[in-house]
């Protein structure tokens, strides 16, 4: 079992830039997909970035394309989420979690290990 920990939410403007972590407990970490998903109140759960095992590899959800970066460093068991140029519509909680495939990495449910969340918030 993976035990995921998310950090470095928080209030931003619009604009302003954060970066989540994400740290996992086992040091098997490489060996799993990770992914960020985000959840705003009264919407559902949406994906917004995977890296694969070796890191080499990314995906992203359209409306965050070319303003986030997902990275890992496998030696700190540790995947990042650097989001730039920060939108109100990009307030939600963030989720990490982890999958030991990348297929269907765009859906929650085929991840079975996940973070509490931390808060982000942008104000306008």
């Amino acid at each position: 079992q993976v035990q995921l920990v998310e950090s470095g939410g928080g209030l931003v403007q619009a604009g302003g830039s954060l970066r989540l972590s994400c740290a996992a407990s086992r040091r098997t970490f490489s060996a799993y997909v990770m992914g960020w998903f985000r959840q705003a109140p009264g919407k559902e759960r949406e994906f917004v970035a995977v890296i694969v095992q070796s890191g080499d590899t990314t995906y992203y959800a359209d409306s965050v394309k070319g303003r986030f970066t997902i990275s890992r460093d496998n030696a700190k068991n540790t995947v990042y989420l650097q989001m730039n140029s920060l939108k109100p519509e990009d307030t939600a909680v963030y989720y990490c979690a982890a999958k030991g495939s990348l297929g269907s990495y765009y859906r929650g449910a085929t991840y079975p290990y996940w973070g509490q969340g931390t808060q982000v918030t942008v104000s306008s």
